[in-house]
């Protein structure tokens, strides 16, 4: 007696031999699939407590989103489209202006924002940029972790120090009243342990710490005097020595031309590290990430991508692993990987002027089973396999832009997007159907969310930031930095 049954879909297993079932069938059992085939063979092999009848529907692994920030779903454009304001909102949100209870109300709009769209798994840097996260005390990690466990994905949420100098303030509040205090590297590094102990590998392994540190890139290294510098290279070593301590993925954000290099030069890399952005890499730094097993996260919808390249294709053929990542939720894009692997192919075919690059198949093996590499679960999920975790969607076909029914792999990733979705299982859990979250109170969640975001901006003083810039309309080039 298996507890689902999955029947009637077109099953894409992203296994080994990346097997693709017409009329296919999944059996789950507790948190893990334990048969794959026909609907014709399963069901006379197996009877279920639960059947889900997926006809035109398409059965996927759940996608696996590789680089995202937690806190961000709740400053989503403010700045209007200026990179300097947007910062700004980031540094005072996250620092000064944020409480417990900000993380957890973004914790949960961000992890309901994955599941609608079919991600089961995401990675969620504890702030935003590379340099700006909420390690002063571990009650805010709390309230983020609590946020995604009531919502019921899988998230690994990377914790970490700021770049130096130290101390850097932050504040906390009692209603309206503020006090501040400063912060230093120790502190932050005292608050990452107590947040390892308390939720790395907690509710079914659901939830995951990684590690990181910031990056060091040219600009740094030219900015900092001597003894800065060698305060910067010393503490980057001790976060790395405690994420190789303690077994944890190791995160960087925000890697372009030499800071592959510099982190290689000072002992950072390693098949568990997971490298964000990577753009413009030099041809030395390119075989760096496939000598050493350093993963890479691709965003291409994100403005580092703008700025400059990731080379997906050149580190693949190095042999370099590259998942995807939205760098969602703000603040131009959602954490809908359908649209990241649409964006990911025309991004390198239109770089090549070459259609033939990045076949769909292989975007998909990015946000699946590259995906679960990158982030150290290459054996648990990314795949419909039997032995591995029960993380299933189901994308329904049933829609014109989905339409006639033929082809699924490549209608899911050429045509699909998030709101396809219309059913997601993690660990074998039920937790959307028909398009219905049954995990939690949505309206609860919108709710929430707004009311921790007007709090948020009346204690910043950054309401200014929503208002609707003068070239919105009208013009070809938006003014201001970016």
């Amino acid at each position: 007696m298996a507890d689902l049954l999955i029947t009637g879909g077109v099953v894409i297993t992203m296994d080994a031999s990346r097997r693709i079932i017409e009329d296919g069938a999944i059996a789950v059992d507790g948190d893990r699939i334990v048969d794959v085939g026909t609907t014709a063979d399963l069901t006379e092999r197996h009877e279920a407590r639960t059947v889900i009848d997926a006809q035109r529907k398409a059965v996927m692994p759940g996608l696996v989103d590789g680089h995202a920030h937690a806190g961000h779903g709740l400053i989503k454009t403010m700045g209007g489209g200026r990179g300097d304001l947007w910062y700004e909102a980031c540094l005072k949100a996250y620092t000064i202006g944020s409480t417990p209870d900000f993380w957890r109300a973004e914790a949960e709009l961000a992890a309901l924002e994955r599941l609608r769209f079919g991600v089961t798994t995401g990675v969620s840097l504890l702030g935003g940029g590379d340099s700006i996260m909420r390690t002063d005390d571990p009650a805010h990690a709390d309230a983020h972790c609590e946020g995604v466990t009531a919502v019921g994905t899988r998230s690994l949420i990377a914790i970490g120090p700021t770049r130096p100098p130290h101390p850097l303030t932050y504040a906390r509040w009692n209603g309206m009243e503020r006090t501040d205090y400063p912060v230093s590297f120790d502190r932050q590094m005292e608050t990452c342990r107590t947040i390892i102990d308390r939720w790395h590998g907690r509710h079914g392994r659901r939830i995951g710490i990684a590690m990181l540190t910031p990056t060091i890139r040219d600009e740094h290294v030219e900015a900092m005097d001597a003894a800065t510098l060698a305060e910067t290279r010393r503490q980057a070593l001790v976060a790395r020595e405690l994420s190789r301590e303690r077994g944890l993925v190791f995160t960087q954000d925000g890697h372009t031309r030499n800071s592959v290099a510099y982190a290689h030069e000072l002992g950072l890399l390693g098949p568990d590290a997971l490298l964000s952005h990577a753009t413009d890499l030099t041809a030395d730094e390119i075989r760096i990430c496939a000598d050493t097993g350093a993963k890479i996260a691709h965003n291409p919808s994100a403005v580092a991508s703008i700025l400059g390249r990731c080379p997906v294709p050149e580190l693949i053929d190095a042999g370099a692993t590259v998942c995807l990542g939205s760098d969602a939720t703000a603040p131009d894009r959602s954490g809908d990987m359908f649209r990241h692997m649409q964006q990911c192919m025309h991004y390198h075919r239109t770089h090549f002027r070459d259609a033939s690059y990045l076949p769909p198949g292989r975007v998909l093996e990015m946000c699946t089973v590259d995906g679960a590499s990158a982030l150290g679960m290459g054996s648990e999920i990314g795949a419909l396999e039997i032995g591995r975790k029960a993380d299933i969607i189901l994308v329904d076909l049933a829609r014109p832009h989905l339409y006639p029914l033929n082809m699924a792999p490549f209608r899911v990733t050429y045509f699909a997007n998030g709101n396809d979705v219309d059913t997601v299982i993690v660990d074998g859990r039920l937790l959307m159907q028909g398009r219905r979250v049954l995990s939690v109170d949505e309206d609860r969640v919108l709710e929430a969310a707004q009311r921790e975001c007007e709090l948020m901006l009346e204690r910043t003083g950054l309401r200014h930031l929503l208002d609707m810039p003068a070239d919105f309309f009208g013009h070809t080039r938006s003014a201001g930095r970016h």
